[in-house]
């Protein structure tokens, strides 16, 4: 079994910073592509930035310039750290991420439970 954990939300003003954490646990072979997504109330869930394991990164646009994504393959854990934080980026933020275990079981999309962004004007 395999489990992501997300970290790091919380409550911020306009113009601030936060780091989001996501780790991945349990009997990983290859933890590959991994991401972040986002979903504010009455809205559908948005990718914001995803990685792969070669660190090859891509960004949704309205945070591009402005988050950065980034992973520790030691560690099975992917950050998001995000800075000039907007009210618009108030959401639940959601960790993917890709796995195939040391028994040969691949599971290409296992998500965490979520963390709250809370950005105030």
């Amino acid at each position: 079994q395999v489990q992501v954990v997300e970290s790091g939300g919380g409550s911020v003003q306009a113009g601030g910073s936060l780091r989001l954490s996501c780790s991945a646990s349990g009997s990983i072979f290859n933890l590959h592509n991994m991401g972040w997504y986002r979903q504010a109330p009455g809205k559908q869930r948005e990718l914001v930035a995803g990685i792969t394991r070669d660190g090859v990164t891509n960004y949704g646009d309205s945070v591009k310039g402005r988050f950065t994504i980034s992973r520790d393959n030691a560690r099975n854990t992917v950050y998001l750290q995000m800075n000039s934080l907007k009210p618009e980026d108030t959401a639940v933020y959601y960790c993917k991420a890709e796995i195939t275990t040391y028994s040969g079981t691949y599971y290409p999309e296992r998500w965490g439970q979520g963390t709250q962004v809370t950005v105030s004007s």
